[in-house]
């Protein structure tokens, strides 16, 4: 279970989370939705120890995570995770097999004689077979998405944190990447957080959302209790209307580069 208390993450003076409380059940698929600069993918990062709240806590099985001091604590508790990122983050470098393989190194002391037949067997579960050998610029935008995820499983994750899974995708491959991430939830009998403002993916993959808006949780609930939210701000981004109190602005804050890392 992730259990989160107060958590507060700002840059340079300006908040981003303000004090966000959101608990993820064991096997659970939580979706946090809400509009971009929300703070959505502070928070994920935040989970994993990419970034340290400023305030609060993040307690993971029963560890409060701020209190990791150590980069070798931190990479230790990392093995628990599998991460998702936006753009898949792939490295152009390499053959497909080794990116899928890359995190096992650091994260598993598995022996290197076995990557190139487990990078088999997890292509395998997204439904890609023989690419090991490919290179990422000779995969399409959903092939790569494919890699990604089963990068994400590589090493038997207990939880899969997804940023953004079908940003960039069409309709049909978005809802590919739907039927995995159900799917490999019940394979794999994984925790999972996704962040993204895709509402049909947010309805068909979740068991819970929750609603972020400037750094705050709005409301969590079950997906058709979003849908008959009375909440106005929810309800205005789930039913994807321009009226209403949550009005868009021309720029968006983005953390400096540095701060992101």
């Amino acid at each position: 279970m992730i259990d989160a208390v107060g958590v507060r993450k700002g840059f340079r003076g300006r908040p981003v989370l303000r004090g966000v409380d959101i608990i993820v059940e064991e096997g659970e698929t939580l979706a946090i939705i809400g509009g971009s600069g929300c703070g959505k993918s502070t928070f994920l990062k935040c989970v994993i120890g990419l970034q340290r709240p400023d305030e609060g806590s993040i307690t993971v099985d029963g560890m409060d995570i701020t209190l990791l001091k150590t980069e070798a604590e931190i990479a230790q508790y990392r093995r628990r995770f599998g991460y998702l990122f936006q753009e898949a983050a792939l490295f152009d470098s390499l053959p497909v097999w080794e990116n899928v393989t890359f995190g096992l190194k650091y994260l598993t002391d598995t022996p290197r004689s076995r990557y190139r037949g487990i990078a088999g067997d997890k292509l395998a579960l997204v439904g890609l077979k023989d690419i090991e050998d490919m290179r990422p610029s000779e995969l399409s935008g959903g092939m790569k998405k494919r890699v990604a995820l089963a990068r994400a499983i590589a090493a038997d994750p207990s939880y899969i944190l997804y940023d953004e899974p079908t940003t960039g995708l069409d309709p049909i491959m978005s809802d590919v990447i739907n039927d995995l991430i159900i799917d490999l939830q019940r394979k794999l009998k994984v925790t999972s957080i996704v962040v993204t403002h895709d509402m049909r993916s947010a309805y068909k993959i979740a068991s819970r959302m929750a609603m972020l808006h400037e750094g705050k949780v709005l409301q969590v609930a079950h997906p058709d209790v979003m849908k008959i939210s009375t909440n106005a701000h929810v309800r205005q981004f789930v039913d994807g209307l321009s009226e209403g109190p949550i009005k868009m602005r021309l720029k968006e804050y983005e953390p400096p580069e540095d701060e992101q890392k």
